[in-house]
């Protein structure tokens, strides 16, 4: 069995934990926006008529369309959780590169970089 690479940076870590430090940053300040809006984020999330996994494969649209890569990798990250696959996730970005036009390319190459260190960090 091959061991993983010890001294290789784990971009998924890496990302994790610069969020949640950030994350907690933030509502620790106290701004009642501030808080409002992870809220808002957090329950738009929650299952409704559309299940989990397929609010994540939008929010990934939307974040490629943005060109947010942080919010590319949170999706991509939730996606896999609720049990999407590299078909659906590349069949989500294809139609967001479709939308977003060939300046999305950039971004869908590091989501595929990062879908990658994600199914590495799985096995």
């Amino acid at each position: 069995m091959q061991k993983k690479n010890e001294n290789k940076p784990d971009p998924v870590k890496e990302f994790n934990d610069y969020r949640a430090r950030m994350n907690e940053k933030l509502l620790n300040n106290d701004n009642k926006i501030i808080k409002r809006i992870f809220n808002l984020d957090t329950n738009a999330f929650a299952p409704g008529a559309l299940d989990v996994k397929t609010k994540e494969l939008l929010g990934l649209v939307a974040s490629a369309v943005l060109r947010c890569d942080d919010c590319v990798r949170y999706h991509l990250e939730s996606s896999m959780e609720q049990g999407a696959t590299k078909q659906e996730v590349m069949e989500t970005l294809s139609i967001a590169t479709l939308v977003g036009g060939t300046i999305v390319i950039p971004h869908l190459r590091r989501a595929y970089e990062y879908w990658e260190a994600l199914e590495e960090n799985e096995g």
